[in-house]
């Protein structure tokens, strides 16, 4: 007698086969539309809210958009600022790193140091920072290192025309500058200049503050005391410019800054270069490592391009400053906006 097989057992076996090569199928699909469509999370973490570091975020997001990560499409941004206050900084890295963010761009050097002290594995990519060897934040500007490049916004020459500039067409003799002698950039800058200006024949007047309430009073401390006031890319500085620009314009002291946003605001002159040209250059940078073309260790640092001189007609005559005919030569005329 023979025994009957039932069908049962077999059906079911092939459903739960074909079921299987269907779930992979699917799988494979999904995964494929999931890397076409990956969303990548940018922490953005600024270190102060002024005209140039806002420059250089926007010009940081250009880059990146011009590089095909466009906000909205396949990048998110997390922007934080640390609102000038540098025990903001640590807490705002420490969260992106536990977010596991793509990808960090920081704004300054208290923001990069803060973000490489959080993480040695997320690249970390810095704009606006004086002196990222300085500051510990690369080994060599060729050779930056593991997880961290960018751009620095200390041009070799820029200083030395401005310094030039105050010494031989203004002929001051006493520069004043305020700074945070708590910004490691800040104290860079004024040791720069205070080299330039003695082999100028000038000498330097210094006066140190820690928050922007304190800068008005440090550039009253000034007057009577200086032929011009000099202030470096200074984070807290810049952002009380107002306080500086109203001292030299009532008590008509020729004014000059480290960069051309704030020299359009109210100094004399400034040479410099566009934030949101190095924010850009950044964004650049950053396109590449997201896209797995290239490491940061693979990035040297880069320096700002289009270095120029700018002088503000309306501020000069404000501040007590006769333009010379000769100026259009060796600088730009800035007629204001």
């Amino acid at each position: 007698m023979k025994k009957r097989i039932s069908a049962v057992p077999l059906i079911l076996a092939g459903l739960l086969a074909l079921a299987g090569c269907s779930s992979d199928a699917s799988n494979g699909d999904n995964g494929n539309k999931a890397d076409e469509k990956k969303q990548y999370t940018i922490g953005m973490t600024q270190f102060a809210p002024h005209a140039s570091l806002d420059a250089a975020t926007e010009g940081f997001k250009k880059g990146l958009a011009d590089n095909g990560f466009k906000e909205g499409e396949n990048v998110k941004f997390d922007f934080k600022n640390a609102s000038g206050d540098q025990n903001n900084t640590q807490p705002i890295a420490n969260n992106f790193v536990g977010d596991k963010v793509d990808l960090i761009f920081t704004n300054a050097t208290p923001s990069a140091v803060s973000a490489l002290n959080a993480t040695k594995e997320i690249p970390i990519l810095f704009t606006s920072v004086t002196d990222p060897v300085g500051a510990g934040l690369v080994e060599a500007l060729d050779k930056p290192g593991s997880n961290i490049t960018g751009t620095t916004d200390n041009h070799p020459d820029a200083t030395g025309k401005t310094i030039d500039f105050i010494t031989k067409e203004i002929g001051a003799k006493k520069i004043g500058v305020v700074y945070n002698s708590g910004e490691q950039n800040s104290v860079v800058q004024v040791e720069q200049v205070e080299e330039l200006a003695k082999k100028n024949g000038a000498k330097l007047i210094k006066t140190s503050i820690s928050t922007t309430a304190e800068v008005k009073q440090a550039t009253e401390s000034l007057v009577g005391r200086v032929d011009a006031i000099y202030i470096p890319t200074d984070n807290t500085v810049v952002s009380a410019l107002e306080s500086v620009i109203s001292v030299a314009n009532s008590k008509k002291i020729p004014l000059f800054v480290g960069e051309l946003d704030s020299m359009k605001k109210g100094a004399v002159a400034a040479s410099g270069f566009s934030y949101a040209d190095i924010g850009y250059q950044t964004g650049v940078m950053a396109a590449a490592i997201l896209k797995g073309e290239k490491k940061p260790s693979d990035i040297p640092v880069e320096l700002p391009k289009d270095l120029k001189l700018m002088i503000n007609k309306k501020a000069a005559e404000t501040q007590g400053v006769k333009i010379k005919p000769e100026w259009e030569k060796i600088g730009e005329i800035y007629e204001g906006e």
